[in-house]
């Protein structure tokens, strides 16, 4: 028996198991949470599958995610990433992920932890969809127009209201699965 998946994860194995196995799935993580952040604000512009491919690079050449390092990050460190062709080399993206990191702790700091804080946006369980065709899953929403507003109030750059609900979806706190993927008849509503 066939398994069916949503329509945009044909590309190749690496996008189908991006699907199966993160998509959708909530996560409670600080780390991973940062890791989304940092990769949907590289994407602002390109494809996430181009994000995708570059993940191990963008993992290695950002000490795995360590966002106390990254916020404090010398010139010459960004200078570094600039020559890394691993990654998307952007000097705007890679000095908002150094600013987004720093906010990043100012959260964690007023909220105990930054999941506490952007899960609050969805009442800390997950918004499940069901959309039948890719063409019924919006970019954006009340939601991630209120949260990518507060993040920018913040002091957040790169993650506006359609970057951010790409991170909603990619964290799980919204499951956006067509209804006859087997993620959405596998998920635990």
């Amino acid at each position: 028996m066939e398994i069916i998946r949503c329509g945009w994860r044909e590309k190749d194995d690496l996008y189908q198991k991006y699907h199966d196995e993160e998509w959708g799935k909530p996560v409670f993580d600080d780390d991973t949470i940062f890791e989304f952040l940092v990769l949907e604000s590289f994407q602002a512009g390109l494809s996430w599958y181009t994000i995708l491919k570059k993940r191990p690079n963008f993992r290695e050449a950002f000490d795995n995610y360590n966002y106390k390092k990254i916020a404090v990050y010398p010139v010459e460190k960004v200078e570094e990433l600039m020559q890394n062709a691993g990654i998307i080399r952007n000097r705007l993206k890679i000095l908002a992920t150094i600013n987004n990191a720093q906010h990043f702790q100012e959260i964690q700091a007023e909220f105990g932890t930054f999941s506490q804080y952007i899960w609050s946006f969805v009442g800390g369980k997950p918004i499940i969809n069901s959309p039948k065709t890719l063409k019924e899953v919006p970019a954006t929403t009340q939601i991630s127009d209120a949260l990518a507003k507060d993040l920018k109030k913040r002091g957040f750059k790169f993650l506006g209201s359609t970057v951010v609900y790409a991170h909603m979806q990619a964290t799980g706190m919204v499951n956006d699965h067509l209804v006859d993927c087997h993620c959405k008849k596998n998920a635990a509503i």
